[in-house]
């Protein structure tokens, strides 16, 4: 699937919760929590957790991590949404700014 499918996709499933009403710094607020879950996938990978008697296989670990990336996605999905910004127009800023920073 695409981006814009995916997004569309997400802004069908947010609106039939009716979770997509929610204003852009509730939202704002969603991803920050995600992105300090996406850290906490993080650092088990990196450095581990230190819970005694904790034992995350690698396997799990990276999954979780893809689980957060996603995650974060879905807010910045939602995001761009809400202001009516199709993803590819993201991608396009983002190569964008890189390549002026670059000078290419």
């Amino acid at each position: 699937m695409q981006l814009d499918g995916h997004q569309k996709l997400l802004g069908g499933f947010y609106k039939i919760h009716n979770w997509y009403h929610d204003s852009p710094f509730i939202r704002l607020n969603f991803l920050t929590e995600e992105v300090g879950e996406l850290s906490q996938a993080m650092r088990a990978i990196e450095i581990g957790r230190d819970h005694p008697g904790e034992k995350n296989k690698q396997e799990a670990l990276v999954y979780n991590l893809k689980e957060e990336l996603a995650d974060v996605l879905e807010q910045v999905l939602i995001s761009g949404s809400k202001f009516n910004i199709d993803p590819d127009v993201l991608l396009e800023q983002s190569e964008n700014k890189l390549r002026q920073r670059c000078h290419q």
